[in-house]
């Protein structure tokens, strides 16, 4: 969005004029940076500017998703960017935690303690009427610490707005830079560029990461903002509040890892089941440990006999029916599981919302939503309790099954090596012979133990009873 020019631009571009001729006479050591400037490298002349002359950027990927966060700070910096309200707002942001802006992010700390003891390294970067392209984190650091000036590298006069957000795009993914964009801001540079009308192999090379990549991140993005939409709800008050981006900011793991799940189950209902149930469980805030057990047969087996009755959608249980081809019978839509879930998680993202609103609820409000999410906390808790046990039953039960194959596996790997030895004249009958012996009495205690309780042998266990039977 190209913004106009701050209030008091032409001061800085004069004052900016000036130094940099100061610095092509050669008054002093000449110091420069070299960045990518529509699609050539290009150096630029660093000098020292007063930290207070300068403007934060209001479109800096850095903080694109908090900005949400005071919803009433956000609707005054859209329309006034440049004022000293709008400007305290993007510095509370730059220094804030991404996934809690209401506290401060132990990077920025780490940053300004850095910038304290050891002075700036790289220069930032700015438009000659002083907007940041890069180094805003880096003025607010200096602010905080009442540094007189900043080294920045000037941008030649014919900047563009797009010519802002490539530079900062490209100095971000330089290894070298300090301070990662946050999951969610990363996500959405990549819907920009997207945006912007760059295919999915220009953004994958640009951001160094593989075309899968972009294309989970596309889907990652879109379910968040799916979500968001789901959750929207008007209060009594007659405003509207629905979660936010910076909502799902802890949850990059959780939700890599459901796109990986989704993205492999073929069957669409299945998949579709699964979505529903790990979303329910993310949004409660449940780790990536207990989010890994949702597995599709989670929703049917595990959570919906545990829901209460407010969890469920009367207006959608049992109320579709599908004919059976042929037969005079009706039975129920698979569909319907599908659409009662997505109404049960519907009512945990509006009440996840609306406790992010809590200040502007009535009691009423704050009373229901409060019941439906421990109701719903309740319900996946003890469902992850039962999975959980039941997962690990079952890989107790294919446990010395899956340890034979992989026994079967290493035999075959040893005729190999016989054959092997036997070529090259290296073979040991003794060593063998020995090895033999030992693999003899492990297979009958094998046996013994696999015997025990089985009054009906299958053909398996009848050859390794025949096998090892001691006939002497």
């Amino acid at each position: 969005m190209a913004l106009p020019e701050p209030p008091g631009g032409n001061d800085v571009r004069t004052l900016v004029a000036r130094r940099l001729a100061e610095v092509q006479r050669g008054q002093g050591a000449r110091e420069s940076v070299t960045i990518e400037w529509r699609s050539r490298p290009l150096s630029i002349d660093v000098i020292d500017v007063p930290v207070e002359m300068l403007y934060y950027n209001p479109e800096t990927h850095r903080i694109r998703a908090q900005r949400e966060h005071d919803p009433a700070r956000d609707a005054y910096l859209t329309s006034d960017p440049w004022s000293q309200e709008s400007q305290d707002y993007l510095h509370d942001l730059l220094k804030a935690n991404p996934a809690d802006p209401d506290r401060e992010d132990p990077e920025f700390a780490g940053l300004r303690d850095d910038l304290k003891e050891y002075g700036q390294k790289d220069p930032g970067i700015i438009t000659p009427s002083g907007i940041l392209v890069n180094g805003n984190t880096r003025r607010a650091a200096l602010k905080d610490l009442g540094s007189p000036n900043i080294r920045v590298g000037v941008l030649p006069s014919d900047w563009s707005w797009q010519d802002i957000g490539a530079v900062e795009l490209e100095l971000q993914l330089r290894k070298e830079h300090r301070r990662d964009y946050s999951y969610i801001n990363w996500l959405l540079a990549i819907d920009e560029e997207e945006t912007n009308g760059r295919g999915v192999a220009e953004i994958a090379k640009s951001f160094r990461i593989h075309q899968k990549t972009v294309q989970q991140a596309r889907w990652i993005l879109s379910f968040i903002r799916e979500a968001i939409d789901r959750s929207r709800i008007k209060l009594s008050d007659g405003s509207t509040v629905s979660m936010r981006l910076v909502d799902f900011e802890q949850d990059q793991e959780k939700l890599k890892e459901l796109h990986r799940v989704y993205t492999n189950i073929k069957d669409q209902e299945k998949a579709d089941a699964l979505k529903e149930a790990r979303l329910l469980a993310i949004i409660l805030g449940k780790s990536k440990t207990d989010v890994r057990l949702i597995e599709e047969n989670f929703l049917e087996r595990y959570l919906e006999p545990r829901l209460a009755p407010e969890l469920k959608s009367e207006g959608i249980r049992g109320s579709d029916t599908v004919k059976v081809p042929g037969l005079d019978i009706n039975v129920r839509d698979t569909s319907t599981k599908i659409k009662q879930a997505r109404a049960t998680t519907d009512m945990v993202l509006r009440a996840t919302a609306q406790t992010t609103a809590a200040a502007r609820l009535t009691p009423k409000e704050s009373s229901e939503a409060n019941r439906i999410i421990s109701a719903a906390e309740n319900a996946v808790e003890s469902g992850l309790t039962t999975a959980g046990r039941d997962i690990r039953l079952r890989k107790r039960k294919l446990a010395a099954p899956e340890r034979l194959s992989d026994v079967n596996d290493l035999l075959l790997l040893c005729i190999d090596d016989i054959v092997q030895a036997r070529s090259q004249g290296l073979f040991d009958h003794e060593a063998l012979d020995d090895a033999i012996l030992g693999l003899r009495d492990t297979l009958r205690k094998l046996a013994q133990q696999a015997s025990r309780g089985v009054s009906d042998p299958g053909e398996g266990l009848i050859w390794i009873q025949n096998a090892t039977a001691d006939r002497r």
